[in-house]
């Protein structure tokens, strides 16, 4: 054993690390936090001290840790985690196990490392690492065909962890087959647009019951199987050492807090990101954006950012606007500003031979390529060209400039980084920093970084990045995430929920679907209940679909309490007027009350700044002494105050729903107060999805207004009695990073329930007086 120095990034002050030895094996105990520690093993010195990979941003801090050795091995210790490396020990074997070990032979020696908190809770316990030579009894040979003579040494890399029966696990990014609870399921992190049940996207953090976070730091392709034979598994497909963060945490926001400060907060959007984004597949022309965008202030609708999808451009990676469709995008953008909207343009990161740029690219290797520096493509099938690689530095800001000169100073808004993947798979290609192979998942950390970055250094507004992947870091860039180009049906709607609360899980605050799904309608589908809403009126939308305005319909009720409210598919129209006369005053309703809590919800987007935590939460976050809500997936708290029930079934017109235990509930609609602890059947009728308040909860209220650019008053103050509360009300100018130099406003809020009185202090957010604005519920 030794205690080293060991340097991390370029400019960064040395940090006292652990570094042992363990036979052949070096392990290394790197501190960031007193609750964050980072353990690295390798058959190479070299790998083991090496710093973290791509995303984290954090240095490390020994501040508060000491370090200790005794006849059981090796003690790491701080006021919030007790980490032991087991001591050394050499196993000869003997009898049978001596024979079996003339063929058969592991590939590491054996480390037991576990964490406990200080007062000796079990955390977590390591129990086994591999590092091996891809082979073909292992079946992983394939590899080694993807490793350039330069390339380091390609390994399979993995853990292997105690898993008690009653650990729950959350996060790992987005998978759509439907459940909640990871336990007992084996994920593929690995970002798949064409992953059978909708696209996987990878985070690799996941949180459990049992008090820990665990970032797993390594961008292949990586297989967790969790709890299978009293062990959760992590394998990943090539590295050169294992290498992994726990955070520890009394509650799973102390674990977000964690988990931010490794990776990077997450930015304010622009206020108009948490209004209604309206989309569809796609815009054709300028004419028709302006039509949409008159149709909705005609009918003083709420809607605050309109989006041009793909194709409006003569080629893929002409970076132009066709004219014969555009003629004037300039005077478009001025005119819908002026309407009260921003918009957002798509952005691919593919140039096809022959559109300007495709020559400068090449020229200068910027391209995702094979082992040749040919430019990776998809033919025959795919004709869409290369993509860009913006893991080189020069290629992301000649990206950003080109975004910025030809199609920002149109006057869009906001980008949509869509296919950022890639979908060219870049497993056997290369990109600037390495194998393909090797760095599989990383590209959506670096797309959208080129972009946010370029926002950050040229101009003055918020970046907004709309993305359909993400990696460790990218909550960071400004970006919002969404669940790919989902089919239009009723199975999958209900596997969005559990898909949305884990991604967040993951320590991605901004998550949304496409409302309705992307895919197109098939020609004809036989609702197996009689339909909700009479589809007879929106035939030339929805053709045979005799229940698609229902399922649009619960869809869009859902969308209004997801962290991002967009709507998007490939449906003739997808207006809130075209899905008939009897689903447009639903969809209404809906929109103007998505601005009615624009107050509540804008707040929400500054406690994930402030802390890194969702606000789209899986009870399991909030209610954690109550065992029921481990695996319920099928509702979430919205915030601290809502508990949001989606209508997922065609046909019904009740929900059960389990109200968790610890306080009382109140009916969003009715005012009904009941306790919780228990399931309760509700009625959810076409126009109504349940939605709960927590008793104590204090609920800000906005005025009507038609798009986030007006100066929304406050409304009213409602108050849910039967238990003290606290909240907050924050403003700021809504497009600005002035907030970063404290240039925003907080009202403070507090229900004394045995006292019945609300105070408030700070920003005076409301004028009339507390007896004309406050509403208490159940007193």
């Amino acid at each position: 054993m030794l205690v080293a120095l060991v340097l991390t990034a370029p400019g960064a002050v040395a940090q006292e690390s652990v570094v042992l030895t363990r036979q052949d094996a070096t392990v290394m105990l790197e501190p960031y936090a007193p609750n964050i520690l980072r353990v690295t093993l390798s058959l190479r010195k070299k790998d083991a001290v090496s710093g973290p990979g791509y995303g984290i941003t954090a240095h490390p801090s020994a501040a508060g840790w000491t370090h200790e050795a005794n006849e059981q091995g090796d003690v790491y210790r701080s006021s919030q985690m007790v980490v032991t490396v087991g001591a050394s020990h050499k196993w000869t074997p003997t009898g049978t196990a001596a024979d079996i070990a003339k063929f058969f032979s592991g590939s590491t020696p054996g480390v037991g490392i576990s964490f406990k908190t200080p007062d000796g809770k079990d955390l977590l316990s390591m129990q086994g690492w591999q590092m091996s030579v891809p082979n073909h009894k292992d079946g992983n040979a394939d590899v080694l065909y993807d490793r350039r003579p330069t390339d380091d040494d390609f390994f399979e890399v993995g853990a292997s962890f105690f898993s008690s029966k009653d650990e729950h696990y959350y996060g790992l990014g987005q998978n759509q087959e439907g459940f909640l609870d990871r336990r007992n399921h084996v994920i593929r992190c690995a970002h798949d647009y064409d992953a059978p049940s909708g696209q996987s996207v990878c985070v690799p953090f996941v949180v459990t019951n049992y008090g820990y976070g665990l970032l797993w730091d390594n961008p292949s392709k990586t297989t967790v199987a969790f709890g299978f034979n009293d062990q959760t598994r992590w394998t990943s497909q090539v590295g050169q050492r294992v290498s992994f963060f726990v955070i520890a945490g009394k509650t799973y926001d102390e674990i977000y807090e964690g988990y931010r400060l490794l990776t990077g907060s997450v930015p304010m959007l622009p206020k108009s990101a948490y209004g209604y984004i309206q989309c569809k597949q796609r815009y054709s022309s300028q004419e028709e954006v302006l039509d949409v965008a008159k149709g909705y202030r005609e009918r003083h609708l709420p809607a605050d950012v309109l989006v041009v999808d793909w194709f409006y451009y003569t080629k893929m990676g002409q970076m132009d606007m066709d004219p014969v469709k555009w003629p004037d995008p300039v005077a478009m953008n001025k005119q819908l500003h002026a309407m009260g909207f921003h918009t957002m343009i798509s952005v691919w990161p593919r140039f096809v031979p022959g559109s300007r740029y495709y020559d400068t690219l090449l020229h200068n290797g910027w391209f995702m390529h094979l082992a040749d520096g040919t430019p990776t493509n998809g033919l025959p099938y795919d004709r869409a060209g290369s993509d860009i690689d913006t893991t080189n530095p020069d290629a992301a800001k000649w990206y950003w400039d080109t975004i910025r000169d030809n199609i920002l100073s149109k006057g869009f808004d906001s980008i949509w980084a869509d296919e950022t993947e890639p979908d060219l798979p870049p497993n056997g290609s290369y990109f600037h920093i390495g194998p393909g192979t090797e760095y599989f998942n990383v590209y959506p950390l670096f797309h959208t970084a080129a972009i946010y970055d370029g926002f950050r250094r040229d101009l003055k507004t918020r970046a907004l990045i709309l993305a359909r992947d993400a990696y460790t870091g990218a909550q960071h860039n400004g970006a919002i995430f969404w669940s790919s180009d989902i089919s239009p049906n009723w199975d999958t709607l209900r596997r969005q929920v559990p898909t949305g609360i884990n991604f967040v899980a993951s320590g991605m605050p901004y998550w949304s679907t496409d409302i309705g799904g992307w895919q197109y309608l098939p020609a004809y589908h036989k609702p197996e209940h009689p339909p909700l809403i009479d589809p007879s009126d929106a035939r030339e939308n929805v053709g045979h679909y005799d229940d698609y305005p229902e399922l649009y319909v619960r869809w869009f009720e859902y969308g209004a309490f997801q962290p991002n409210f967009r709507s998007h598919g490939s449906r003739n129209h997808n207006e809130v007027w075209s899905y008939g006369k009897q689903a447009e005053p639903i969809l209404e309703k809906y929109l103007r009350l998505r601005y009615e809590l624009m107050p509540y919800i804008y707040t929400l987007g500054y406690d994930a700044h402030e802390t890194g935590a969702p606000f789209m939460r899986g009870l399991f976050m909030d209610f954690p002494k109550d065992p029921k809500v481990a695996n319920i997936g099928d509702e979430y708290m919205f915030g601290p105050a809502l508990l949001v029930a989606p209508v997922t079934e065609q046909g019904a017109t009740t929900r059960s729903v389990y109200l968790p235990a610890g306080t009382d509930w109140y009916n969003f609609w009715t005012n009904e107060r009941v306790h919780g602890g228990q399931r309760v059947t509700v009625a959810a009728p076409i126009d109504t999805i349940p939605v709960f308040v927590r008793a104590g909860s204090i609920l800000a209220l906005g005025a009507p207004v038609e798009s986030t650019n007006e100066k929304q008053a406050i409304a009213k103050v409602r108050v849910y009695s039967g238990a003290d509360g606290d909240a907050v009300l924050y403003q700021d100018d809504g497009s600005t990073y002035d907030y970063e130099q404290g240039k925003f406003e907080l009202t403070r809020m507090h229900w004394n329930d045995t006292e019945g009185e609300l105070t408030a202090t700070g920003y005076k957010a409301w004028s009339k007086p507390d007896s004309e604005m406050v509403e208490v519920i159940g007193k």
